[in-house]
């Protein structure tokens, strides 16, 4: 992946790790081992390792910046422990990146999406656990504090354009909320 963007534009400014699986994700005592190690897997070792082989070359350039996709659920209650603890090692590992490059002009931050009105949210969820979509979108709406609707791609991608921005420049190791206030609610 980094040999064939460096071949079509010489270099890269921005990382952006948006990966989420969460599929088979249940409680301590009856998730399977296997569906915990494909969740970190494929959400940690995925971020880990585009990290991994785009630093040395922001490191070069001495700028950068990376934004990683986390989760409120990292932080709020849930029932799904792999995933939570995948995303709850987001926010770990973006601090620790955070804090290792700064020197170098490199940038890193993460955006912790809440309800999401997506097709992966809603779909996938509504399948799993076999209700309506409607009515899941509507108990997910009432959960959130701003409006009482979820947030959509784009509130998402909106924090993301501002983190990689010239605007975001000395922001750096921070874990950005974007819920509707769902996490404040925490305490």
């Amino acid at each position: 992946m980094v040999a064939t963007v460096i071949a079509s534009h010489g270099r890269i400014d921005v990382l952006v790790n948006n990966v989420g699986i969460g599929g088979g994700d249940s409680s301590a005592t009856k998730l399977a081992e296997d569906t915990w190690d494909l969740i970190h897997d494929v959400n940690l070792n995925g971020m880990w390792l585009t990290c991994k082989h785009v630093l040395p070359l922001m490191r070069e350039k001495n700028k950068g910046a990376i934004i990683n996709i986390s989760s409120v659920a990292a932080e709020c209650s849930t029932s799904f422990l792999a995933y939570k603890t995948s995303k709850a090692g987001f926010d770990a590992m973006t601090h620790q990146l955070a804090m290792a490059n700064a020197k170098r002009g490199i940038r890193v931050n993460a955006v912790a999406p809440g309800l999401m009105d997506t097709l992966m949210a809603i779909e996938g969820i509504s399948q799993a656990i076999a209700v309506d979509p409607d009515a899941l979108r509507q108990q997910r709406d009432g959960m959130v504090p701003l409006g009482n609707k979820m947030g959509t791609a784009w509130d998402v991608a909106n924090a993301v354009i501002f983190l990689a921005s010239d605007r975001a420049a000395f922001i750096t190791g921070v874990v950005l909320p974007v819920d509707g206030g769902q996490s404040a609610r925490i305490g």
